[in-house]
């Protein structure tokens, strides 16, 4: 069940992710040059306050150097590449594996 649940949730992000290049692209279109909405930005739209709690959170209890270089430099990465890539990630890891010996003729 829980295999179902986590593949689901990757196809939804899959399909976030295509909705987001479908909006980048209209946003191209209509500004005649290449505009990519960076992640950070998309979940500050979203919700800022879980993104400032996500902030000190992290800065507080773990590292503020985990904050600084890393996490931020992933939150400048487009939101479709993020959000797609943890999708095919999941919808990957939740396949089922089939042994080489299964697939020889008998």
């Amino acid at each position: 069940m829980f295999v179902f649940l986590a593949r689901v949730l990757g196809y939804w992000m899959i399909a976030a992710a295509i909705v987001g290049i479908v909006i980048d692209g209209t946003k191209s279109i209509a500004a005649n040059a290449l505009v990519i909405t960076p992640l950070g930005e998309t979940w500050f739209a979203l919700s800022p306050g879980s993104l400032n709690a996500l902030q000190a959170g992290i800065q507080r209890h773990i590292s503020p150097y985990l904050w600084d270089p890393v996490l931020q430099w992933v939150l400048m990465l487009p939101n479709w590449a993020v959000i797609g890539g943890l999708g095919f990630l999941i919808v990957w890891l939740t396949t089922a594996k089939t042994r080489t010996a299964d697939k020889l003729p008998a």
